[in-house]
């Protein structure tokens, strides 16, 4: 096993995991903020993806191409909230039609499975090719690390205004919310959006990194973000106390990620079995706080000190 090697890599998965960082932000606002477990993002990476391609294609700049990939995706997370609103089904399986009816979507934006976009004939933002002997200012590592830091200074300035804590308010206690006047089937319906935006900009930028937007391209995405969100959380929870630093820390939950997967595939590990490391990764981090709770904690002494 060459070394060499995987140090050559390394900065490709570091600028994969932050672009996977965008969207694992988008999981936490949802699975956190909201306590919403929410399944469009396997469609709406996707959608981003093919948006951003095909407007691209069509001759539109990068930037309006990235935008409306976004606005699409906030359109995804709307047709989620209002399954689970309006029409009174469960957030999980909301997000499962919507999913389920984006593949359709997806195909018709496309015209096809698979849509390439090529770096020398466009002008793209990201690129595999821009992490190594570029200028500083088109490397794809420093590029993204600026869009998540301008993306985390927004979402602190929104969940710190009256409508954002309303929000966050939601996701804590619902009922009591409601008690306290808060329309809270709008909240969930505005997070899910907000959510599903930030996942179809990542999209936008997977479909540029590699050139290409596929059909399966989200397959999996919710498994990337929660590992992103979880492993975070379980290495950074300790230290970073503060909203804006937690969203950060998913973003660095998400690199270690990549980091970790690259390694793996250095060991020769067989890449057919990468997905389900990602879910047996997931379901034990996911289990820490549960074990820790049952057979970790110290048991309580009944009756107080006199």
């Amino acid at each position: 096993m060459n070394i060499a090697s995987l140090i050559n890599a390394l900065p490709g998965a570091a600028a994969q995991g932050l672009i996977w960082g965008i969207m694992a932000i988008g999981v936490y606002i949802t699975f956190r903020v909201l306590d919403i477990a929410d399944l469009t993002v396997d469609g709406s990476l996707c959608t981003g993806g093919a948006v951003c391609i095909m407007m691209m294609q069509a001759g539109y700049n990068v930037w309006i191409a990235m935008l409306v990939a976004t606005l699409a995706g906030m359109l995804t997370g709307l047709a989620t909230g209002l399954f689970h609103t309006f029409m009174g089904i469960p957030a999980i399986l909301s997000g499962i039609l919507t999913q389920l009816g984006l593949y359709s979507i997806n195909l018709k934006i496309m015209g096809k499975s698979n849509q390439a976009i090529n770096v020398d004939k466009y002008d793209l933002l990201v690129s595999l090719r821009y992490i190594k002997g570029v200028a500083f200012y088109k490397n794809t590592i420093l590029i993204v690390a600026v869009i998540i830091v301008i993306l985390i200074a927004i979402l602190y300035w929104f969940f710190g205004t009256e409508l954002g804590c309303s929000l966050r308010a939601t996701g804590c206690n619902g009922h009591m919310a409601r008690a306290q006047g808060i329309n809270t089937s709008f909240n969930r319906v505005l997070g899910l959006m907000i959510s599903n935006g930030l996942v179809a900009l990542s999209g936008a930028l997977r479909g540029q990194d590699p050139g290409f937007a596929d059909i399966n391209m989200g397959r999996g995405a919710i498994v990337i973000g929660l590992a992103a969100v979880i492993i975070g959380e379980a290495i950074f929870g300790k230290i970073f106390h503060n909203f804006a630093l937690t969203l950060l820390s998913v973003a660095f939950g998400s690199i270690i990620y990549y980091l970790v997967l690259q390694v793996v595939i250095w060991l020769g590990i067989d890449t057919d079995l990468l997905k389900l490391l990602s879910a047996l990764v997931v379901a034990v981090f996911l289990a820490i706080p549960y074990w820790q709770g049952k057979y970790f904690s110290k048991p309580v002494k009944k009756g107080g000190s006199h």
